[in-house]
């Protein structure tokens, strides 16, 4: 028998577009094109595609998931995979937290025997929650980069964070070293790689500088911290107004731009206290913000208690802006708590906007476009790789809309958090299992 062209996937299909429109088919196909990698070829309801496909759909090629919804892969745009063991612990102070908890943490990762330990696991994890790209932070080490970057599946940049100043002696880098390494990642793993300073008050200003040009120069994405805490920011100038050049910075934002680290593959994580002429300067360098809201929550809510975002403010600026989880800031790895967290957070505020399409979107393509990969992933359009997730869903549920199908979703699990992690059962990339809960297995393909 010839081999079909096609694979067939029936359930509820979620595909997002913008923040106000979302496809949505209560019973849907996904249709795949077998490829390498395998793409979508449309998206229709079963009631349309089982007719039009009716010679080509076999026992074999037919995934039925039953009470489900079928929705493009996630994006976490900031989080720290060398932060996992922390996610839980105090976090009363940004700044004590680091110093308690996240640094001691971090040191660990100076063996190559933990970091490939500590690597299998977690993003093992991370495809099991559908999380198939993003930005993420690794320690300053060698060997939990390369850990990192051997081990996870999807559309990610990666950076070892640079700590040349302001740190603990056994996290502390020179220049030299930190320049060093940048090159060493940039030269190996090119633009897998992100150049990424921790944050201001642990890079210094020639680092920052150099470092950004090297990126800049071959084509990779920068990311860094800021203006996540008052607190943070009062350090961060005091500091840089000590030194030669920066007497007379007005800002967070200005330091960054003095040092060459906004621009348009810049990701700049919270951004949550911002003047207006920062808005500015971050509107015309093209720079991106990433939202963290279960980190920026209130410490009752397991966050840092930084303050509620701002995004029709951003908006207006006409910022580009996106979801992350902010692991370990942020207590759970899985986008579906970040989506319900940025929802709730507003809702609580009495902001209206902040709905579960405009969350879905900032949790899916809109990481895909600040990321440059929108044209072949982010979301279920035709032409773009097989890049999906499956949720089960409550049998007999009959949602009209993708809102209330959405907003089911993320209430579903709001009592007891931990379980969004486990909510998804399937994960395809680029056509090929990554994860089957049903199965228990998960499949290490690429």
């Amino acid at each position: 028998m010839k081999k079909s062209r096609f694979r067939f996937c029936i359930a509820a299909v979620l595909n997002p577009k913008n923040d106000r429109k979302c496809e949505f088919f209560p019973r849907g196909m996904l249709v795949i094109r077998e490829g390498s990698p395998a793409t979508i070829h449309e998206v229709i309801s079963y009631a349309v595609g089982r007719v039009k496909y009716q010679r080509e759909i076999t026992s074999t090629n037919l995934i039925d998931f039953g009470s489900a919804v079928i929705l493009p892969g996630f994006f976490d745009m900031h989080f720290h995979w060398v932060q996992d063991d922390v996610r839980e612990m105090p976090k009363a102070s940004l700044l004590k937290w680091l110093e308690n908890y996240t640094f001691p943490a971090e040191s660990k990762f100076k063996s190559a025997r933990y970091s490939k330990q500590k690597a299998t696991v977690f993003f093992k994890r991370l495809s099991s929650v559908g999380t198939l790209g993003g930005g993420c932070y690794s320690s300053i080490h060698w060997c939990a980069l390369e850990a990192a970057l051997k081990n996870v599946k999807g559309d990610f940049v990666v950076g070892n964070v640079l700590m040349d100043m302001n740190a603990p002696k056994e996290l502390l880098q020179t220049e030299g070293e930190a320049l060093a390494i940048t090159r060493r990642a940039i030269s190996k793993f090119g633009r897998r790689v992100a150049f990424t300073p921790r944050f201001a008050i642990t890079t210094t200003p020639k680092v920052m500088t150099a470092g950004g040009l090297l990126a800049d120069q071959a084509g990779c994405f920068k990311q860094s911290h800021l203006s996540e805490t008052p607190q943070e920011i009062e350090f961060v100038l005091g500091l840089f107004r000590k030194l030669k050049g920066f007497e007379k910075v007005r800002s967070y934002t200005d330091i960054y731009h003095k040092t060459n680290m906004l621009g348009p593959r810049s990701l700049m994580a919270h951004g949550i206290h911002l003047t207006h002429p920062e808005l500015k300067t971050l509107q015309q360098t093209k720079t991106a913000i990433v939202h963290c809201p279960t980190s920026n929550a209130p410490v009752k809510e397991r966050g840092i208690g930084s303050g509620l975002f701002d995004f029709k403010r951003i908006e207006r600026a006409k910022i580009r802006w996106a979801l992350g989880s902010d692991i370990g800031g942020g207590p759970f790895l899985s986008m579906l708590d970040v989506m319900r967290s940025f929802v709730d957070q507003n809702k609580s505020a009495g902001i209206s906007g902040a709905t579960g399409v405009k969350a879905l979107y900032r949790a899916t393509l809109a990481g895909a476009e600040i990321l440059q990969v929108s044209a072949r992933t982010g979301n279920l359009d035709a032409g773009k790789e097989a890049n999906f997730i499956v949720l089960p869903l409550e049998k007999n549920i009959r949602i009209k809309t993708a809102e209330s199908l959405l907003q089911a979703i993320l209430k579903r699990d709001s009592k007891k958090r931990s379980r969004y992690d486990d909510r998804v059962s399937y994960v395809s990339f680029q056509g090929k299992t990554l994860f089957d809960r049903l199965s228990t297995k998960s499949v290490t393909s690429k």
